[in-house]
């Protein structure tokens, strides 16, 4: 199917075209139509499967059917983190080129300037808002915002929204939209927090599912049975022996990732860190580094596993297995995107057994294990019913060498 086929306005087509895109992803050929018609939508599918196109362009679709010079707020999209609301802003910004349908990004950490224009976008009108919780909510309370001519209200990354406490917010800004709406809810993950939530605000939704909780089929994946103390050396020679072009490397605490950061600098290894504590300039220049190709490894926190459009990712470490399994999909789904292949590398220790046990329980697929390189010495050996013992032991350790 190509997308001419689903009847999309000639302008947003165009943008289309200019860009390359032909043929839509499964999910976008499953949820375009229905949102086209009118319905509320639950779309589910892992990162890095086009959910972001699959709602911006039948939005953008409808905005121009019914006339772009009516400048009003037509839909909010509510997204958990200011990178994802940059992220979903620029995209859209490149597929409406030919439309004239007009967007702003709203999140925290702006100047005056940037509130004033916010404000004017709010009261006067841009076609499409995208914000993150809180500063949407900054904005309601001081009683300019016109909603009255509002259509759509999109919620993306719902299942993230939730597990970062927004619940309570998102109910805050429903209650200052029209209660007639096409409601769309976007979610890697389907847990029964979301169902609930989707029971409260969505009527008669259209589900669409694709790939739920399963890793991109390109990425190769290994888990390293390594102490702690051995996971820096691993990464170095890691690095040392293989050509890793871009590599992002997880660690689910801000301290640690500072630390693995300054490591990895002391090898003489161009390395950054981010997390929530950098100021917002700071993060944004670090990550267009990284896109840009001139920085080769991120060091970061779960807060951009979501967050960012990055391709050509060549590897991920997750330095530690996170807690949730779900955040192991959205970690390792950094790479293998737009068809490419990728490799992840999940370091665990002791304490991690049990719950790598769980993340291949939710996949059903076992991951091979490894152990550290020979000269660091022997890692645990692995217990998936373990959450603490140190057994030592040996599998197959890294051989050096280029990779293939």
């Amino acid at each position: 199917m190509t997308f001419s086929e689903l009847q999309l306005h000639p302008d947003v087509l165009a943008g289309l075209e200019a860009i390359g895109f032909e043929n839509p992803t499964p999910i976008q050929e499953q949820a375009i139509p229905s949102i086209i018609e009118g319905k509320d939508i639950i779309g589910c599918a892992q990162t890095g499967t086009g959910k972001t196109a699959a709602f911006l362009l039948p939005l953008m679709h409808k905005i121009c059917a019914e006339g772009v010079e009516d400048d009003h707020v037509n839909s909010i999209i509510i997204c958990p983190t200011r990178e994802l609301a940059i992220q979903i802003d620029q995209q859209l910004q490149g597929l409406s080129y030919f439309t004239g349908v007009s967007s702003i990004a709203i999140y925290g950490g702006g100047s005056g300037d940037t509130f004033t224009q916010e404000k004017k976008a709010l009261s006067e009108g841009a076609h499409i808002i995208v914000g993150t919780p809180g500063k949407l909510i900054s904005h309601l309370n001081l009683g300019y915002v016109n909603v009255k001519s509002l259509k759509n209200l999109v919620l993306d990354e719902a299942d993230r929204m939730l597990d970062m406490g927004f619940m309570d917010d998102i109910k805050k800004i429903i209650s200052f939209l029209p209660k007639e709406r096409q409601n769309l809810l976007f979610s890697a993950t389907m847990p029964p927090k979301i169902r609930n939530l989707a029971k409260e605000i969505l009527k008669d939704p259209i589900e669409v599912n694709i790939s739920i909780s399963k890793p991109a089929e390109r990425v190769t994946q290994v888990a390293v049975l390594a102490h702690d103390h051995q996971k820096i050396e691993t990464i170095k020679h890691l690095l040392r022996y293989n050509d890793v072009p871009s590599l992002i490397i997880f660690a689910s605490r801000k301290i640690k990732v500072r630390e693995i950061a300054k490591a990895l600098q002391r090898e003489g290894m161009n390395a950054k860190d981010i997390s929530s504590d950098l100021e917002q300039n700071t993060r944004e220049e670090i990550l267009r580094e990284f896109k840009n190709k001139k920085l080769p490894i991120l060091v970061a926190t779960d807060v951009i596993s979501r967050g960012i459009d990055v391709d050509n990712i060549d590897m991920v470490i997750n330095y530690d297995a996170p807690n949730d399994p779900e955040d192991y999909i959205h970690r390792i789904g950094r790479t293998a995107r737009a068809a490419t292949e990728g490799e992840a590398v999940t370091f665990i220790n002791e304490e991690d057994m049990y719950k790598f046990s769980r993340i291949e329980q939710m996949m059903e697929q076992e991951v091979r294990k490894i152990q550290p390189p020979a000269d660091l010495g022997p890692g645990p050996e692995y217990n998936p019913k373990s959450r603490g013992s140190n057994p030592r032991g040996g599998r197959k350790p890294f051989r050096k060498g280029k990779r293939k």
